[in-house]
């Protein structure tokens, strides 16, 4: 345990070496009276260090050595093991075992892990890699579920820019210096709709992603899915963005189920960035 005194105090690690020193050639007593502490204190870290040597100069840790509700070891064991095998968070280890009769709180699964420091995610995944299974969102036939959702893009310079010439080279500084010089690219809107069970795409490029813009994609997107066969489309899954809540869009979908993921939600946007 690290001293909490400052390193230059009387009765730093370093001023208790002072009192031992000076006993070995003269009385505890006349010691602690030249350096003004009491005759207990010189003795105390005399002893202390005729009998552990320098580490018995170091401060002790105030913790008890036994606690009649310490959690035991057997148990803290067990967390452990669910911790580094399965990589459950404290709620479901606490879950785990008051479903097999073992009744614990939170407060018990969370206190060994960070004394065992394995409270974070970064402590049993160093490496970054999750223990979460990639799930794939499909449906059971063709219009069961289709995704429509909108990405905003910035649009690529005249003949392209580093991503094509490479950076560094000729062409992708001559871009860079014409976006310098004031010319602005301006950003574009994919419009997309993603059949849930076969991955059947239709993609647009269209000037914004306002709510008639939407409701015009929607609506060509249904004459092209039905071109392919796909001539009922029973739930649209959306974005939650104003263009999606409005009432003409509703009117779009009309009888067909519109289910709206809500913000900070990854998986619609997933689906959509695979497919473009």
């Amino acid at each position: 345990m690290a001293s909490r005194l400052h390193f230059n105090a009387l009765l730093a690690p370093e001023g208790r070496r002072l009192p031992v020193e000076r006993c070995e050639t003269g009385p505890i007593a006349h010691v602690a009276e030249g350096m003004g502490i009491s005759r207990a204190t010189a003795s105390k870290w005399a002893n202390r260090y005729w009998r552990f040597g320098e580490l018995g100069l170091l401060d002790r840790s105030s913790s008890p050595i036994r606690l009649r509700s310490a959690t035991p070891g057997q148990l803290v064991k067990h967390i452990e093991s669910m911790r580094c095998e399965h990589k459950w968070p404290a709620s479901r280890i606490t879950f785990e075992f008051n479903h097999v009769e073992t009744p614990v709180t939170r407060c018990t699964t969370s206190r060994p892990l960070a004394q065992l420091g394995l409270n974070t995610r970064k402590s049993i995944t160093p490496n970054g890699e999750t223990s979460r299974r990639p799930q794939r969102a499909s449906a059971g036939r063709p219009g069961r579920m289709v995704h429509l959702d909108v990405q905003k893009v910035e649009r690529s310079p005249d003949g392209g820019g580093q991503r094509v010439h490479g950076n560094g080279s000729g062409d992708a500084r001559a871009a860079a210096r014409t976006r310098a010089h004031g010319v602005v690219t301006g950003c574009g809107y994919l419009h997309s709709a993603t059949d849930g069970y076969s991955r059947l795409a239709h993609t647009e490029a269209l000037s914004d992603g306002k709510a008639v813009t939407t409701v015009a994609f929607l609506g060509r997107a249904k004459a092209w899915f039905a071109s392919h066969g796909i001539t009922r489309i029973e739930r649209v899954v959306t974005h939650d963005g104003s263009s999606c809540r409005a009432t003409t869009f509703r009117g779009v979908v009309g009888s067909n189920r519109h289910q709206r993921i809500g913000p900070r939600t990854p998986r619609q946007k997933g689906e959509f960035e695979r497919c473009t």
